[in-house]
């Protein structure tokens, strides 16, 4: 199964979900920002994806300044603040056979097929 967080405003995450759907990859689309994962859903995905939990912040948000997050929040602290506030989440994030990757550029998510 084949998923992919996704924000239908973002030009980045509609390119990666037509990219996947044009080479006839089935594809359960989740709108995070309306259905945003919970603080393990995030954990997963951040282990899939290898980084630590700041590489997938946008900490160019305003809420990113206003909750006083930066390089040193501890991890639990960046996964919450990303669990109730998921604007902040990097997107648009695939996950493939327990593998995650993140569309920027788009291409970046075929290297998981």
């Amino acid at each position: 199964m084949t998923t992919i967080w996704h924000n239908p405003r973002c030009s980045k995450s509609r390119q990666t979900l037509t990219l996947l759907q044009d080479r006839g990859i089935d594809v359960v689309v989740v709108d995070y920002q309306k259905t945003p994962p919970s603080t393990d859903e995030l954990r997963d995905v951040i282990a899939a994806l290898g980084v630590n939990p700041h590489d997938i912040i946008r900490n160019t948000e305003t809420i990113y300044r206003d909750l006083g997050l930066s390089p040193d929040t501890p991890h639990g602290g960046l996964i919450a603040a990303m669990a109730a506030h998921p604007k902040l989440i990097e997107r648009p994030i695939v996950i493939h056979n327990n593998r995650a990757a993140i569309g920027r550029p788009p291409e970046t998510v075929l290297e998981l097929f």
